[in-house]
């Protein structure tokens, strides 16, 4: 069977359109202003596109790994699967590293470094296949391209988890410091209030004794009369 009559064929060649169309967006995407209402639209479009193309890029896995279980069966070899295997995994990173570079938009304030790291992808073949008016003689992706683009990305979202925790530990470190400066005044207010309690009860016990005081001196006025009267009585 031809590559023209390949079913395979005829559907990697429309995601391989899709793809086009979608880095097309992308590039449109990186000159529109970050935070605008355009970017944020043509992002919920890329978005929802990645996430298409990947379901398709999943269907054509699901039919590589068929016909791996008996390749004569369809016709083909080694080889073919093989070549097959690697578009799928092209595709796959080619798309995934433009939504890993949309996500990252809204979700980090170094966008511009994380954006040229990402975008560090392997160099897309559709040139190439149309070219040869895709006689199915595809390009094998390099092994060094694709465990490289691996790598970025993966040190990418490790340097992004950091600079979470990172901004995270600060939080915790800033919510530390005003614990500790409430749990200080806290204790001045505890020493304000022992304080007066102390005086309050100083003076409590000034006033009961002036109250005594106060009681004796009229008890001792109060008798002063009697007294003189006892006294012209028996004089």
């Amino acid at each position: 069977m031809s590559s023209a009559q390949d079913p395979f064929y005829i559907v990697k060649d429309e995601n391989q359109d899709s793809i086009d169309s979608l880095q097309g967006s992308f590039h449109e995407w990186e000159r529109v202003p970050v935070g605008s209402g355009e970017q944020s639209q043509l992002t919920k479009e890329l978005l929802s596109n990645c996430e298409s193309i990947e379901w398709q890029v999943d269907e054509l896995e699901k039919t590589i790994s068929v016909a791996a279980r008996d390749p004569s069966l369809y016709g083909i070899n080694q080889v073919e699967l093989e070549k097959r295997r690697k578009w799928t995994t092209t595709a796959r990173i080619q798309v995934g590293n433009i939504k890993n570079v949309v996500t990252v938009t809204g979700s980090s304030s170094n966008f511009g470094g994380m954006h040229q790291e990402l975008m560090r992808m392997p160099k897309s073949h559709q040139q190439q296949d149309k070219d040869r008016t895709r006689t199915g003689s595809y390009a094998a992706v390099d092994n060094d391209d694709f465990i490289s683009s691996e790598s970025d990305t993966q040190m990418l979202l490790i340097r992004q988890q950091d600079e979470e925790l990172d901004e995270l530990s600060a939080s915790v470190e800033r919510i530390g410091s005003v614990g500790l400066t409430i749990h200080d005044e806290l204790l001045s207010q505890e020493k304000i209030i022992e304080d007066l309690g102390s005086e309050m009860e100083s003076t409590s016990n000034r006033l009961d004794f002036v109250q005594v005081l106060i009681a004796l001196a009229t008890s001792f006025h109060a008798l002063q009369p009697l007294k003189v009267l006892a006294f012209r009585l028996f004089s």
